[in-house]
């Protein structure tokens, strides 16, 4: 479900459950790798995220969630921001690598590492809630505040905009495409290029540009 290999200084993080839909197995088993990923970083390390085929992620798994009673519900909500939050402030260099489509929550793991290089050819980046018929968080909404243009957070979240690589990158939400068989090599370059930087005013520079974020997202910065 949830492969986790070295490449050199980069540890590159596969979510392999076909569309990965994030409910309670799966964000543990996400939390589980990024445990496995900073054990191992002592020395110089990044991060590539990335899925297989046609996803990344494609959000919520809702038929799962539903069946919830309110208290694992509200759980759920706390882990998948809190998985949000250890990504945001990651004392490691991270790169999203959107293999296909990233919607709602996916797209929310996306924005939450520090790059996105998008497949050229297939997949969209979107915030599909308002076309679903749920509201996104107030944690979550100041995550996409934080990290886009206004008007691109804008269409993001009004508009559901599904944003294709070329307008993504045009519209500050990702900052590089690739041909699906060089995405992850491109993002492992990307990553690797950031794998020596001082680890100690990495840390310090990313918990000061998003410190207040991941407190929402219910982190604390190192």
């Amino acid at each position: 479900m949830i492969e986790h290999v070295r490449n050199g200084t980069v540890h590159v993080v596969t979510m392999k459950n076909e569309q990965n839909l994030l409910d309670p197995p799966f964000l543990a088993r996400l939390h589980k790798a990024l445990d496995e990923v900073e054990a191992e970083s002592e020395s110089e390390s990044a991060l590539v995220l990335t899925g297989e085929g046609k996803f990344f992620s494609n959000g919520l798994n809702l038929p799962e969630l539903m069946k919830l009673e309110a208290p694992a519900m509200a759980q759920f909500s706390t882990e998948m921001a809190r998985l949000a939050g250890r990504l945001v402030v990651s004392p490691l260099p991270t790169v999203a690598a959107l293999n296909g489509h990233a919607f709602a929550g996916g797209a929310v793991l996306a924005l939450a590492c520090d790059y996105r290089i998008m497949r050229e050819d297939r997949g969209w980046l979107c915030f599909s809630e308002v076309d679903v018929g749920i509201p996104i968080p107030p944690r979550i909404m100041a995550l996409i505040r934080a990290k886009l243009p206004g008007t691109t957070a804008r269409d993001a979240v009004l508009a559901g905009k599904r944003f294709s690589a070329d307008e993504a990158i045009g519209a500050g939400f990702a900052d590089a495409k690739a041909p699906e068989a060089e995405l992850l090599a491109k993002a492992v370059e990307l990553a690797g290029s950031l794998a020596g930087k001082n680890r100690n005013v990495f840390r310090t520079m990313k918990a000061t540009l998003w410190g207040d974020v991941a407190r929402g997202l219910g982190v604390e910065p190192d």
